[in-house]
């Protein structure tokens, strides 16, 4: 980093010349973070798309292959946010994160399994810790270069500096790219394995690399494979189809009821992220099958035709009266369209058929809450705190248990609610706040009281953190 005052004023450089150091700077760091510290904070600001039946579909399509890597599949969690383009990653902890786009484009189940297969190899190979390695090597080739560059530009030499920092930074961006090559590949035959002694077939992960080389061919992005993260397409596809064709379940049918699952968990996203006409034109009206009525339903329910979702609704439980899941749109259609009273009897009835399935239990407590019936409070507490028992992680239910609480005058459990809700959120000070209310009005050394303490201490200790930084 060049610092003015350490210069002569005979030395420093023009502001047109800081600008392109500082730009040459920026794009390093930018280049580091689309190695992960970006892609790590954009997934947690990106939408996650938590839905029940995906949820479970996911569980029980990839639960074979988490077994095959070893892994415990009640700490592994696949999970969906909103982004249209077709990819998948892993950012740390047990999570295969997949965009809602490389589900609206896969063709069947087959071909999300293998890539689940993939991101798995590098949960189990440790991939996000050690890519930390690959950025500190990168970084320290960048700083060398960095000053040697800023030497140069103090000796008068601005030209030559700025040739050194642009040559330091190429270097570094090659080192970190033949890592990541590196892992990438080791998770292509992680993937093998794991499909191999899940006895799926690997012909499903061949068809999405040919997706993929497909859509460079047609941006015209085929170049070097040295020049990028990824081995390219063509390359994986040769690779990944000698060792797939040989494998006993190469030609091993995927389970019909859940490959209609998977269709129908497919329409429904695609009925909630596209806008409603591109939805009508995927999945129109003369098209009379499951997942076509699933996705129109929600097109209409976005676009507010509620009596037109309803009858799509309807239409789905003539064909299963007592699937949790259609139950659980027609309770949704009706809360969010302002009928929560009628909304009642499908939400029970969903939650029952899922065993207590946590986020639509949520919507039941919601639902209870919205009628602004009292006689509901009590049920909807019940419920909700059931919910936040198998999902802690759900910032709505604990919203939701709040108002609960704040309708039953128990403002301290109603202002503890919403410390999780904002210590979840990352809103420290808030959170701080709402934990010492609740500590005013709860009983002392009960769970609660203990809980908040906690939540004030961990608050407390976070903001100092900042404070220093």
């Amino acid at each position: 980093m060049i610092q003015p005052t350490s210069l002569s004023a005979a030395r420093v450089p023009d502001l047109s010349l800081l600008r392109r150091v500082f730009g040459l700077v920026a794009r390093l760091l930018a280049i580091l973070a689309a190695f992960g510290i970006v892609g790590v904070q954009m997934a947690s600001a990106q939408s996650i798309l938590r839905d029940a039946e995906t949820e479970a579909l996911m569980r029980d399509a990839t639960g074979p292959l988490v077994k095959a890597a070893g892994l415990d599949p009640r700490n592994v969690e696949v999970l969906v946010i909103n982004d249209p383009s077709l990819n998948a990653f892993v950012a740390g902890g047990q999570i295969v994160w997949l965009h809602s786009g490389l589900i609206a484009a896969a063709d069947n189940v087959n071909q999300v399994q293998g890539v689940v297969a993939h991101e798995l190899g590098h949960i189990e190979g440790g991939h996000v810790i050690r890519s930390m390695d690959g950025i500190k090597e990168a970084t320290g080739i960048t700083l060398v270069t960095l000053l040697l560059g800023a030497a140069a530009m103090a000796m008068g030499g601005a030209e030559a500096g700025m040739g050194i920092m642009a040559a330091g930074q190429q270097a570094a961006m090659g080192k970190y790219l033949s890592f990541s090559r590196a892992q990438e590949s080791s998770a292509d035959a992680a993937g093998v394995r794991y499909l191999h002694d899940a006895g799926i077939s690997g012909k499903g992960s061949v068809e999405f690399f040919k997706k993929l080389q497909n859509l460079e061919y047609r941006l015209y992005v085929e170049q070097d494979s040295y020049a990028r993260t990824h081995p390219l397409s063509s390359d994986r596809v040769a690779t990944l189809t000698a060792a797939y064709q040989t494998d006993p379940a190469w030609n091993k049918q995927t389970d019909p009821a859940l490959e209609a699952r998977f269709q129908r968990v497919k329409a429904k996203l695609v009925g909630f992220v596209e806008e409603p006409p591109r939805t009508l034109q995927l999945y129109p009206p003369s098209d009379q099958s499951i997942p076509a009525h699933y996705a129109r339903a929600y097109a209409y329910h976005k676009s507010a035709y509620t009596d037109q979702a309803l009858l799509e609704v309807q239409t789905l439980l003539k064909s299963a009266p007592h699937d949790p899941y259609f139950l659980e749109l027609q309770g949704q259609v009706l809360l969010e369209s302002g009928k929560p009273v009628d909304a009642i009897a499908p939400l029970r009835e969903a939650v029952e058929r899922t065993g207590g399935a946590p986020l639509i239990a949520t919507l039941l407590g919601h639902a209870l809450v919205a009628t602004d019936d009292d006689k509901y409070l009590d049920e909807a507490v019940q419920v909700l705190r059931a919910a936040i028992t198998r999902d802690k992680d759900n910032p709505f239910a604990w919203y939701a248990l709040g108002n609960a609480y704040q309708r039953k005058g128990d403002t301290a459990r109603a202002a503890l609610a919403t410390a999780e809700r904002y210590q979840m959120e990352g809103q420290n000070a808030l959170a701080l706040r709402h934990a010492e209310v609740a500590l005013g009005g709860i009983q002392p050394n009960s769970a609660d009281y203990l809980r908040a303490q906690d939540i004030a201490m961990v608050s407390r200790a976070a903001m100092e953190k900042d404070k220093k930084r």
